[in-house]
């Protein structure tokens, strides 16, 4: 009998261990199951989380005036929103987008300079003069014209000048004869061919832009230099204006013989000359070219260099809003404001021939 109870004893202890074996061993398998299986779910949502947006208080664009500044605050009213939007999804949330036009080419480079604007659309020939507190971040894109000739005839047997297909990065500046007598008389000269002398363009009455105007001052100096060796300064009878549209006004008036603008302003002059200007003909019948300078690389979008919300990234940033925002129809409506139909990635060195020109305007000034 105890022989018995010791058998039954014995054989109830090794079931219990065969059960703890088993036990052990699931134990085990749990825990490799548990190795490979995929990372809790909150886990997963620390690693995808998006990072919070920057936020933005204010936003400061600044325009130069190349047309009447109520012209560009009305037509660039939209892009506030537009660039909010944009910038959105680029992860900078923006409160506020606020846009004025600059008294002068200068102040916009000023306020640049000073980091009061953050972004400046300023020509090419503005930023050069001010790249010390500017930083280029894209150049603007342009349809080209029916007329590109460096002859100045060619672009009267071609009138009027339209847009064509083709994009194009630079544009010329081109000296317009009005319909006073001295206007006709040096663009009779033209079209018959022959060459204008010095003392038949400083005989005139100019109208000019302010000397940071690449198409306004710069080049048509440049252009004085290498035909004339001479400058705008040299000239006896000039007047500064302070857009283009107060140029179209006064050449219409008969107050100047000759206006400096880029190629082809006529456009988009076209109607107001004969309305706001209360001239009879067309301005294609009652103007010519006298004079074509040398291509000019486009004109920019600059930002602050001292303007406290510019880093790499925003600036990157800021480079797809625009881009994105040329590309879409609203945004091709506030951009035609200064004939611009798209924006690519610039950089500094896009602009050394600017500061050459720069240079020898500071020499002429000496």
């Amino acid at each position: 009998m105890r022989n018995r109870w010791m058998l039954t004893a014995v054989f109830a202890l090794g079931v219990g261990l065969l059960a703890g074996c088993g036990a052990n061993g699931n134990t085990a398998n749990n825990g490799a199951a548990a190795d490979n299986t995929t990372p809790a779910p909150q886990t997963n949502t620390a690693q995808e989380a998006t990072p919070s947006a920057t936020e933005i208080k204010e936003l400061k664009v600044s325009f130069v005036p190349s047309k009447d500044p109520d012209q560009i605050i009305t037509a660039t009213d939209p892009l506030k929103d537009l660039l909010k939007e944009q910038l959105a999804t680029e992860g900078y949330n923006v409160e506020t987008v606020t846009i004025d036009v600059g008294t002068t080419y200068e102040a916009v480079g000023e306020a640049l300079t000073a980091g009061t604007t953050d972004i400046g659309f300023i020509p090419g020939g503005t930023y050069a003069l001010y790249d010390d507190g500017a930083d280029v971040i894209l150049t603007a894109t342009r349809a080209g014209l029916s007329n590109d000739s460096d002859n100045p005839k060619d672009w009267n047997d071609n009138k009027p000048t339209a847009p064509t297909d083709k994009q194009a990065t630079y544009y010329r500046s081109i000296a317009i004869a009005g319909p006073t007598d001295k206007g006709k008389e040096l663009a009779a000269k033209v079209n018959a061919g022959e060459a204008l002398t010095w003392e038949d363009l400083d005989s005139a009455n100019w109208a000019v832009m302010s000397t940071s105007s690449s198409a306004g001052y710069i080049y048509p100096t440049l252009w004085l230099q290498k035909n004339y060796d001479k400058s705008i300064t040299d000239l006896k009878h000039v007047v500064t204006s302070d857009s283009y549209g107060s140029s179209f006004a006064r050449l219409a008036a008969g107050q100047v013989d000759i206006i400096v603008a880029f190629a082809d302003a006529r456009r988009d002059y076209e109607e107001k000359w004969t309305t706001e200007f209360s001239r009879s003909a067309s301005i294609w019948d009652e103007t010519n070219v006298i004079g074509v300078t040398e291509g000019i690389y486009n004109d920019t979008i600059s930002v602050s260099k001292n303007s406290s919300l510019m880093d790499d990234q925003f600036k990157s940033a800021l480079q797809k809003a625009f881009i994105a925002i040329a590309q879409t129809d609203k945004g091709k409506e506030v951009i035609a404001v200064y004939s611009h139909e798209g924006y690519q990635e610039a950089k500094s060195s896009d602009y050394d021939n600017e500061r050459k020109a720069q240079e020898l305007i500071k020499s002429q000034k000496q």
